[in-house]
């Protein structure tokens, strides 16, 4: 009996082989229960091993995603920009649909956009923003607990804004990183350091070229200390002097920072990249304290 011939697929039905190409995306978190963006060896407890999973699922392919800057464990995000680069043919729609349907209710996609291979999340961000929240009352709000950072000393937002001031330019921040940060230099450009205060509220809007560990987070330990009297405004400027991380003050809590985003060239043409929370609306509104 001869030997059956195998059928031939027809042209229509092989298998098509796509050309890699770059998407962006823009990622909302709440960092309560995440041990940060990143960890040293792989989390499933961390934003990108939660991102890349549900990622990986619409694309029906591993993806692999670069962020434009690591936060924290309890550190939240209104837009941490990343790109990633796959085989699959999704439109923006349905990529943010799509992973959506995949995410914890805790992470969020906000847009997805096509992009160049020229363009990087990390290397091609000029700047970066962060607000960090705090709640100054005799009492703790359990309904804000992981919103803000509360403190019950009474702060004096002009000279929390004072004392900010001094650190704007371009510096070395040494004192005000963490002794774990593994960062080459510690050399940056602090581009603003604004105070805001409604009521019972303090915000620090700060954006710089880059950020090293804990950065923001010490800069807020120190704005603090001088707002509650414990130290004089020129304070920040010894600290930032000194270069000795143990000149400066307690480091802030995770919980009451907010990354806001990155900001690229225009020529990239991407949608809203900083992106301002419900929660900070109201207080980013005011006049900056003077």
């Amino acid at each position: 009996m001869p030997q059956a011939q195998k059928k031939r697929r027809p042209d229509s039905a092989r298998c098509v082989v796509h050309k890699p190409h770059r998407i962006a995306v823009s990622v909302e978190y709440e960092g309560t229960r995440y041990h940060g963006w990143q960890a040293q060896k792989h989390d499933p407890q961390v934003v990108q091993s939660v991102l890349e999973k549900a990622l990986s699922s619409i694309a029906d392919e591993p993806i692999s995603v670069v962020c434009s800057g690591r936060t924290d464990a309890g550190v939240h995000a209104a837009s941490q920009v990343c790109h990633f680069d796959t085989q699959a043919e999704r439109d923006p729609y349905n990529w943010v649909m799509g992973a959506n349907t995949q995410l914890p209710g805790d992470v969020s996609l906000a847009w997805a956009c096509p992009t160049s291979d020229e363009f990087h999340a990390r290397f091609s961000a000029r700047s970066r923003q962060y607000v960090y929240l705090i709640r100054h009352v005799p009492y703790r709000s359990a309904l804000m607990r992981h919103a803000t950072t509360f403190t019950y000393k009474t702060l004096e937002a002009a000279k929390m804004a004072a004392a900010a001031n001094l650190l704007l330019g371009t510096h070395d921040f040494n004192a005000y990183r963490s002794t774990q940060c593994q960062a080459k230099t510690s050399v940056r450009t602090l581009m603003q350091c604004r105070v805001f205060q409604q009521d019972e509220l303090i915000a620090v809007h700060v954006e710089a070229n880059g950020f090293l560990q804990n950065m923001v987070r010490n800069i807020v330990g120190v704005l603090m200390a001088i707002g509650s009297g414990e130290h004089p405004i020129e304070w920040a400027r010894e600290v930032l002097e000194s270069k000795d991380r143990t000149r400066g003050g307690v480091t802030a809590p995770a919980h009451g920072l907010y990354f806001l985003g990155p900001t690229y060239e225009s020529h990239f043409d991407l949608p809203e990249t900083v992106r301002i929370p419900q929660v900070l609306k109201g207080i980013l509104n005011t006049d900056p304290v003077k």
